[in-house]
């Protein structure tokens, strides 16, 4: 630390019962909760993250109580409804993937991935092209992922197969950094919502 502040020595007993309320917050995040936590300057700062990217959409999934499936919490594309819900099991996926090793992933020509899982693809009825994911930290733990993508409509509204238009655009090591900060912003704000209201201090 460089601010040259220590911890009040008249709060250090409290330090227990601070940090299983926090366990119990994290315990307790569902979407509801996040998106109270996450408020609009949140998701203000996704939006332009996923913007400055040009991705066509982005979300957040969090891990579920049991920790066996990754929950999408928040999405940004038009098709929301359909998403914000979707159950991806950890025992496969990309994002799985990313939540167990904590690296960041990026790449293009996603579906040629053996361990990318297309089962939220078929339900949209499109493809994933290109694909950031990162790692999504609060409260002291990686609780999640951040994902952003560049998506192909394989299907028209009958069924049938849609050519591809090949104006989708490829994500950098820059867009990846884009994405990570944004992260980084989102996760301090939900750590200090969340003491904020663990210890009732609001402001006027």
């Amino acid at each position: 630390m460089t601010h040259g502040f220590l911890p009040d020595a008249r709060f250090l007993p409290l330090r227990p019962c601070l940090i299983e309320r926090m366990q119990e917050i994290a315990g307790a995040m569902n979407s509801e909760l996040f998106c109270s936590l996450c408020e609009p300057l949140g998701f203000s700062v996704l939006s332009d993250a996923f913007g400055r990217v040009s991705a066509q959409e982005g979300s957040v999934w969090l891990l579920d109580q049991a920790r066996e499936n990754l929950v999408v919490a928040y999405n940004s594309g038009p098709r929301a409804s359909e998403i914000v819900g979707f159950q991806q099991p950890l025992t496969s996926g990309i994002v799985s993937m990313v939540v167990a090793s904590e690296q960041a992933f990026v790449e293009n020509e996603v579906f040629k991935n053996a361990n990318h899982s297309a089962r939220l693809d078929n339900k949209l009825r499109v493809r994933t092209q290109s694909m950031i994911v990162v790692p999504f930290y609060f409260l002291n733990a990686c609780r999640g992922v951040i994902t952003c993508v560049q998506l192909e409509n394989v299907m028209e509204a009958d069924g049938a197969p849609k050519a591809a238009d090949g104006t989708l655009r490829s994500f950098g090591v820059e867009d990846l950094q884009a994405v990570q900060m944004a992260a980084s912003v989102v996760t301090g704000l939900i750590d200090f919502h969340a003491l904020r209201t663990t210890v009732g201090w609001f402001f006027p």
